[in-house]
């Protein structure tokens, strides 16, 4: 899998995060928990602040939007009443979401691994006036005692980026109470399969949908500045069912009508063909 500023692309500049981390190559290689962790702050702290300009506006100061396709927790209602809930918000970034649903009347805490990315959710806080706990950890080793939460979510954060996506959700099922709903966003599996190229270049197949490789950016120490690791959807159905959970939906959603803004990989050109996004949600059946 490539990003459009992938270091081996034609643009020698790369971005800001990898010119910072001196990221030089991509590595076709396994990486295990610790070194993920490691990548994964290394690259948070270094791009918060791009991300946040780049993204921002669109994901709104205080806007619960689960993809680039643009769907609303607003519209969609996939976490169901979340008044008087506590919910934990898994990799949540700048914390826009979870500001979102203390607005409607939820307790919510925001947990991210990257300390640049709570500095812009703390930031998110007192511009708005609706301040949420935020705690810096990994999503596969949560802080938190058993039962603690009512609803846990998560709008593109964490799961892609640790090596095993089943202790992401063994931890989401420990921390959650009885029938307890879980319930995220994350690239499509599907979309493994092609560059990530927002133009024509981006409707043809390059990759093994079944090739598990993480896609990894390294320096010239071969240390790991970038992860991005793969599942099916099989996969994750299994590891969600192994977890405790059921799954009640898989939401994929379709690209809408006159919705123009081109975000990395996503495009209209992408979107009208196949899904960016896929959604899961879950319950806890124990």
């Amino acid at each position: 899998m490539t990003r459009p500023d992938d270091p081996e692309d034609d643009e020698p500049q790369g971005s800001a995060a990898e010119r910072l981390l001196g990221t030089t190559g991509v590595s076709k290689r396994t990486v295990g928990a610790a070194e993920s962790r490691s990548a994964s702050r290394l690259w948070w702290d270094a791009d918060a602040d791009d991300y946040q300009s780049e993204h921002g506006a669109f994901l709104g100061e205080s806007d619960f939007v689960w993809c680039p396709e643009r769907l609303r927790e607003q519209d969609a209602g996939l976490l169901g009443d979340v008044r008087g809930k506590r919910v934990l918000e898994v990799g949540c970034g700048a914390a826009s979401c979870s500001r979102w649903l203390a607005d409607q009347g939820a307790l919510p805490v925001g947990l991210d691994i990257s300390d640049g990315m709570l500095r812009h959710a703390a930031a998110g806080g007192r511009h708005s006036g609706t301040a949420v706990p935020l705690v810096q950890a990994s999503a596969d080793c949560l802080p938190f005692a058993d039962d603690s939460f009512d609803l846990a979510c998560s709008a593109f954060g964490a799961v892609p980026f640790v090596s095993d996506s089943g202790a992401v959700f063994r931890e989401v099922a420990r921390v959650l109470r009885p029938r307890g709903r879980w319930v995220f966003a994350v690239n499509h599996p599907m979309r493994w399969i092609f560059p990530d190229d927002p133009g024509p270049t981006g409707l043809t197949v390059t990759h093994s949908y079944f090739d598990r490789t993480p896609y990894v950016e390294v320096d010239d120490a071969d240390r790991a500045t970038y992860v991005e690791h793969h599942r099916t959807l099989g996969d994750y159905v299994r590891q969600l069912t192994a977890a405790g959970f059921r799954l009640v939906d898989l939401v994929e959603p379709e690209w809408p009508e006159g919705h123009t803004q081109v975000w990395g990989q996503w495009s209209p050109l992408r979107g009208r063909l196949f899904p960016g996004t896929a959604i899961f949600v879950c319950v806890l059946d124990s």
